[in-house]
């Protein structure tokens, strides 16, 4: 549909919704932002006239702000291990340092899956994990130095900020004279995870030790002012409430403002099936994840809110699956995320999923919408459009058997990397 036709579209269904409700729309249509109560009000929206309303409007702006085009990355997940200091609600990922399901990747196989991912493809490798006690604080650095030494043109992604402000207080060091240091070994951007929901009082219930809102907002203005860009997110449908949901995407907006610095907001629901506070009943009012019209709403309004900052929303395939995402990038979502080929945290909470999509399922899904398939970077350059699929598969599409990238149930059970059994007395 084009514009014209999706403005006349939008003009006869807002006649027979809620003035206010109608009001913030064309607000919002103007180019106009939208304020804190005027987001809560759109997350309340409420029977079909109202939400079709919403995600055509977000539909439009997205069409606006970038067009028909909807990206991916290939791109590897590297989760190097699952030993952690920290016992967060929501998080089944985990595993105390004496338990037999700990594992602990090496330098030189964390090398050797940037390789390979490397060699299928991949320009960037993600690499997040968990806090190790007794941590060797420059580990980081070294991990960094090491995948650039054997492979310089890859860009690596990594380390949230509750990882950098961990690393930096292991290496006795700030947090900006880590962050320098990490650049100057190699990371090219961080995830903006372990943001949760950026309300502290929220933050107290799910994750109570977690990194501070104050500090997490800190170290990403730090790393955007260092020129190191991120990613944004939330991870909501667990106690958040609409005005938590606001005041969330608000904060990102003004870092936004102040920086210039995130690539992209990602909305990620929260997987709850094997999460500690779910399975064990150990939070009151908990939600076993978010509703279907929760979840669309949540990628409708991001994309009101944020789209004079924020160019691009993205869907996660491996938490909401792939007619979810159908649904989604004509929501105001605009791009796929990555083929991960290793997915370990959601698939420990219970995502079933996958931890892979090829690039050809992608762009098979992404012209079964009527769009046009992108391969981009991790800062959203364009490497390759689609217009018509070509005749040569990507080499990751070739891979008959994802298994040789071996998987995170593989990983728990694999002897040689069991943390207790040849880490638990080193600084790693």
């Amino acid at each position: 549909m084009d514009l014209a036709r999706a403005i006349n579209s939008i003009e006869r269904i807002m006649r027979d919704i809620e003035p206010v409700v109608a009001g913030i729309l064309n607000k919002a249509i103007d180019g106009k932002d939208i304020n804190v109560e005027e987001s809560y009000e759109l997350f309340n929206v409420e029977g079909e006239e109202e939400m079709n309303a919403l995600v055509m409007v977000a539909d439009m702006l997205r069409k606006r702000r970038v067009g028909d085009y909807i990206t991916y990355v290939v791109n590897r997940n590297i989760n190097f291990t699952n030993v952690c200091i920290k016992r967060c609600g929501f998080c089944a990922f985990s595993r105390d340092f004496r338990e037999d399901e700990g594992y602990l990747l090496p330098v030189e196989e964390i090398v050797r899956r940037a390789e390979e991912a490397y060699r299928f493809g991949a320009s960037e490798v993600c690499i997040q994990a968990g806090l190790m006690p007794k941590m060797n604080g420059m580990l980081y650095i070294d991990i960094c130095r090491a995948i650039k030494k054997a492979i310089p043109d890859i860009h690596i992604h990594a380390f949230s900020p509750e990882e950098i402000m961990y690393g930096a207080l292991r290496a006795g060091m700030s947090v900006e004279e880590y962050l320098k240091a990490l650049k100057d070994a190699g990371l090219g951007s961080i995830p903006g995870t372990a943001a949760e929901i950026l309300v502290q009082e929220v933050r107290d219930i799910i994750s109570p030790g977690r990194i501070k809102v104050r500090d997490w907002i800190s170290i990403i203005k730090t790393a955007h002012r260092l020129g190191i860009p991120s990613t944004s997110t939330i991870m909501y449908g667990h106690i958040e409430s609409s005005m938590h949901k606001a005041l969330h995407l608000s904060i990102i907006r003004d870092v936004q403002r102040e920086t210039g610095g995130f690539t992209e907001f990602v909305p990620l629901s929260f997987v709850y099936r094997e999460a500690p506070m779910y399975k064990h009943g150990l939070v009151n009012g908990l939600r076993p994840g978010p509703s279907r019209d929760e979840v669309i709403k949540m990628h409708a309004v991001a994309r009101i809110m944020l789209n004079n900052y924020i160019p691009n929303i993205q869907v996660s395939w491996v938490k909401e699956g792939l007619e979810m995402c159908r649904m989604l990038l004509n929501a105001g979502a605009n791009d796929m995320g990555g083929t991960l080929m290793n997915e370990s945290i959601s698939t420990a909470a219970g995502s079933m999923n996958g931890q892979m999509l090829k690039p050809r399922e992608m762009r098979a899904l992404i012209r079964s919408i009527g769009r046009i398939p992108v391969q981009r970077d991790t800062l959203y350059n364009r490497l390759r459009i689609f217009h018509e699929e070509e005749d040569h598969p990507d080499p990751l599409d070739m891979v008959k058997d994802t298994s040789i990238f071996g998987s995170y149930h593989e990983l728990i059970r694999l002897d040689r990397f069991r943390y207790k059994h040849h880490f638990l007395h080193k600084e790693y």
